[in-house]
């Protein structure tokens, strides 16, 4: 069973991360249990998250500031292309401010799990890492 785990597609893996579930077997809350609270491993196949914690962090941080990024740029783009010629420049900065405190703090938890899943798929996992995770597998 665990190698149909480690097989996922980059695409299924993301989309598991987008909705904060693990990218390896989409276990539900995988690893976040609250806000900044999270877990060792996953609830579901066991696999521990933390492989390279520095490596890691970085990786997280650098998803977030480019979802973070994509947003501002779309909202931009959608504000200006909607009011053009005639652009509020304020209540633009408003509303793309809002958007840049909302998904970069609100977006924290998310990009752990999708860097995860970017992670996943340049780094698979060692045959080590398997059988730890099958160790701690729920049964």
């Amino acid at each position: 069973m665990n190698r149909q785990l480690d097989q996922s597609d980059l695409f299924t893996m993301l989309v598991r991360g987008l909705f904060r579930r693990c990218a390896r077997c989409g276990g539900k809350g995988a690893f976040l249990t609250g806000w900044k609270k999270q877990e060792e491993r996953c609830k579901t196949c066991g696999f521990a998250w933390q492989r390279d914690l520095v490596g890691f962090q970085l990786g997280a941080a650098a998803i977030n500031f480019i979802l973070t990024g994509g947003s501002l740029l779309f909202v931009m783009a959608i504000g200006v292309t909607t009011t053009y010629p005639d652009v509020p420049a304020w209540p633009l900065i408003a509303v793309v401010g809002s958007v840049a405190l909302f998904v970069g703090i609100g977006g924290y938890p998310t990009s752990y799990t999708v860097w995860l899943a970017i992670d996943l798929r340049l780094r698979p996992l060692s045959e080590d890492e398997i059988a730890d995770a099958a160790e701690h597998a729920r049964s």
